[in-house]
């Protein structure tokens, strides 16, 4: 064995193998966005926070001459950036719609009604603090469910966790995102040129179009759905991140061979790839070469452009976009006034949107829903889960951070919200997690049969 040999095989086994274990965990996401917001905190309550606040006002232009964009690197991130997310959210709900959890009204009612007063009571909560003035507008910040927290925190638990509740918290945090998008499409809007809108809905349409004639190509529709689509809504002054979604919706979600072609060819292959002479070198023969081109064609046309997409997408969402957006906007400096800041109306109409609104408009509607007979609980699920789901739903953090941009223009409001949203997080995540892992700790409850799947 030859020396290169062996460090190939010392970097596979120690830092290549660890790596790919550590990314494929489903609490991985949840623990480098968290690392991301730390990271943020510590930095901008440093003797170099100067140097973090700054960083993100370096305003740079995209563009030729008689057609520029300027922005700061903050808005670059929020409106650009976070606009690749809101294309990976846009695929998984077309995904999920099409053939995943809402593709059945009996397993989604119980999570979609969950979603849904897990929106409407934070809101009206936060709205009671905070009834006036500009402070108002940030109602729609506790409305938010941070996926990748809620399930990260969930998932640290392990198998002791039935796959019923994964499930079920996966499929409100989807309805959230849903109502979250629709929430920014309708209310966080800002005055509307109708020209740029217009030009957005014809790129729009050709994407449609492409769908309907059978064009599978994603570069077609990244340069079509980012060139036009996206910044057409930039300019139209409806937040780019609808666009994103809407691009999502889109990408084709079909096939051009069917599962039993795809198997019968594949193996037929497999079986000329086996009976090709080898040249025993480490180059395959041009016979060789040719059959695995005709396996990759062929495995091309049996999968999907929007399963692909996110499979590919979804790393680079988890751990580049969300962190670089935690790490741009979780800045917050704890002066002497933080206390007053986390007692303002609108922290304490986040936390109290949060970590009261949420639970009660989760259990709430499960409770209603299950009581009326319009639905019953998953099987391996009580209502002390419910509960647990309940506070994991109230980690609002990226969603809220966002909504919290496009709420406020007062930076001091945008403060006293961060607070509000850190604060109530960190909390929902201990008594999320310690709700369930006590739960699951003990004897299962049972509840009414009435309530409860068969």
């Amino acid at each position: 064995m030859n020396k290169h040999k062996i460090n190939t095989e010392v970097i596979e086994k120690w830092i290549v193998k660890p790596f790919e274990r550590f990314i494929n965990r489903s609490s991985a996401s949840g623990i480098v966005l968290f690392s991301s917001a730390l990271i943020a905190l510590v930095w901008s309550n440093s003797p170099f926070q100067d140097i973090y606040h700054h960083l993100w006002e370096y305003e740079f232009t995209v563009g030729f001459e008689g057609f520029k964009i300027a922005k700061s690197l903050h808005h670059w991130i929020n409106d650009g950036l976070m606009a690749i997310f809101f294309f990976v959210v846009g695929l998984e709900l077309k995904r999920e719609i099409i053939s995943g959890q809402l593709s059945n009204p009996r397993n989604a009612i119980l999570p979609v009604a969950a979603a849904f007063g897990g929106m409407v009571v934070p809101a009206l909560f936060y709205y009671l603090i905070n009834p006036s003035e500009e402070a108002s507008n940030g109602w729609g910040i506790p409305m938010a469910t941070d996926i990748a927290f809620a399930l990260g925190v969930l998932y640290l638990l392990g198998d002791r966790v039935p796959t019923s509740i994964k499930i079920f918290l996966t499929v409100l945090a989807i309805a959230d995102d849903i109502g979250a998008v629709l929430v920014i499409a309708l209310f966080y809007t800002s005055s509307i040129d109708i020209v740029s809108l217009g030009t957005g809905i014809a790129f729009m349409a050709v994407l449609v179009t492409a769908n309907f004639l059978g064009i599978r190509n994603t570069l077609f529709y990244g340069i079509v759905g980012i060139g036009g689509l996206w910044t057409a809504f930039l300019m139209s002054g409806i937040h780019p991140t609808i666009a994103a979604v809407l691009a999502a919706f889109t990408i084709p979600a079909y096939t051009e061979v069917d599962e039993s072609y795809f198997s019968k060819k594949i193996n037929q292959l497999i079986q000329r790839f086996n009976l090709a002479k080898p040249n025993n070198k480490s180059t395959v023969t041009e016979e060789q070469l040719h059959i695995i081109g005709h396996i990759r064609r062929l495995t091309y046309k049996a999968t999907t452009p929007l399963q692909s997409l996110e499979q590919y997408m979804h790393p680079l969402v988890a751990f580049i976009v969300m962190p670089i957006f935690a790490l741009s906007n979780a800045g917050i400096s704890f002066e002497n006034s933080a206390i007053n800041e986390l007692t303002s109306p609108v922290a304490m109409g986040v936390i109290v949107g949060l970590l009261a609104g949420k639970v009660v408009g989760v259990v709430g509607m499960v409770f209603i829903f299950c009581r009326l007979g319009l639905a019953r609980l998953p099987t391996e699920f009580n209502f002390r889960d419910v509960f647990g789901i309940g506070f994991l739903a109230a980690i609002g953090f990226t969603m809220s951070l966002f909504v919290s941009g496009l709420a406020f223009k007062d930076p001091m409001l945008v403060q006293q919200a961060k607070l509000g949203i850190l604060t109530a997080s960190v909390f929902a995540s201990f008594i999320g997690f310690a709700l369930i892992n006590r739960n699951r700790s003990e004897e299962p409850i049972e509840n009414p049969k009435d309530m409860r799947e068969e």
